[in-house]
């Protein structure tokens, strides 16, 4: 990748760039590890603090923590690009979609809106295949519908579902949907550097309009814990970023999915949640969906099966 500092600007348009899908997916996997714990840090602080200063508080948190990390090595030229315009059209999305989801889980039960929102990988795969004419075949379709389905047993929805609160839920997950496939043409010409400075300077400054009316001096603890939950979530939108730099958005967009494994093991180290029977196999089938269509992108056309049967090395490797 060139360094965001050529002479060309952040990360020019290159018809060459490669792609490397098995990093892309390691890169997601580990960015639904810091989500899940961002979220369960966010779930703390927000029984103590309106919605809005802990949305501003993390996404500034992380700016902050991003920009100490990438500007010493970039410089400012980091921000220099062409298309503002898009950056500021993919943060208001954005905004709009994190606002989408907490008005969900005010009007609706938890599991519902969770079920909704994991559904974005699907919106995801069909704007990946209409908007970038990316091709999506029969082994990833099987991989995001299995794992969908291993989702709704793990949320076990209900006749609540289908209220008012389903459409806000839905709308988050057409969003992200959306947005997922933004970043990815977006990568074109961007770097995963500017993609993320630009995304959570914009969405800081989204969420400060409503801190007038929405703000509670922290504790010291809590200090902290804000703290960490800005590093984790600045950590995990560079690697998401990242890994959709690295490989077509409906080949990694299923992985978020083990988000929902992790938040379940936070539950019950943190709030002594124990995991059902559904919440076991719903997520083992998420897992083993993963899986599959990590073999399936590592090993393409079935070169892993023949691997296997013939008891020797893939030369394809």
């Amino acid at each position: 990748m060139r360094q965001a500092g050529s002479d060309n600007g952040p990360e020019s348009a290159d018809p060459k760039r490669r792609e490397h899908v098995p990093l892309a997916i390691a890169l997601m996997v580990a960015a639904t590890v810091v989500f899940a714990a961002s979220s369960a840090i966010s779930k703390w602080l927000v029984q103590s603090y309106p919605v809005g200063e802990v949305l501003f508080s993390r996404t500034v948190v992380a700016f902050l923590a991003c920009a100490t990390f990438i500007i010493p090595r970039t410089g400012w030229s980091v921000f220099r690009t062409r298309r503002l315009r898009h950056h500021v059209l993919r943060s208001a999305s954005q905004a709009c979609s994190q606002t989408f989801l907490l008005i969900a889980f005010s009007l609706m039960p938890l599991a519902g809106a969770i079920a909704i929102n994991f559904s974005a990988p699907l919106f995801t795969t069909l704007a990946s295949a209409l908007l970038l004419k990316e091709t999506v075949g029969a082994a990833r379709w099987t991989a995001l519908l299995v794992g969908f389905s291993g989702v709704l047993i793990v949320t076990n929805p209900t006749a609540q579902t289908f209220q008012i609160g389903a459409l806000f839920a839905l709308g988050n997950a057409v969003l992200y949907g959306s947005v997922t496939v933004g970043v990815r043409r977006m990568t074109e010409t961007e770097s995963a550097e500017t993609l993320t400075l630009y995304q959570l300077s914009l969405l800081s400054a989204l969420f400060a309009l409503v801190l007038p009316w929405q703000w509670v001096a922290p504790a010291a603890l809590d200090t902290a814990l804000i703290v960490l939950n800005g590093t984790s979530n600045a950590v995990g939108q560079f690697w998401w970023t990242r890994a959709l730099h690295l490989a077509p958005a409906s080949a990694v967009a299923p992985f978020y999915y083990l988000s929902l494994v992790w938040a379940s093991i936070l539950g019950f180290m943190v709030w002594g949640e124990v995991p059902t029977i559904g919440v076991v196999i719903g997520s083992i089938i998420v897992v083993a969906s993963g899986i599959f269509l990590l073999l399936r992108e590592t090993y393409p056309g079935g070169r892993w099966l023949a691997r296997r049967k013939n008891g020797r090395p893939d030369p394809g490797r």
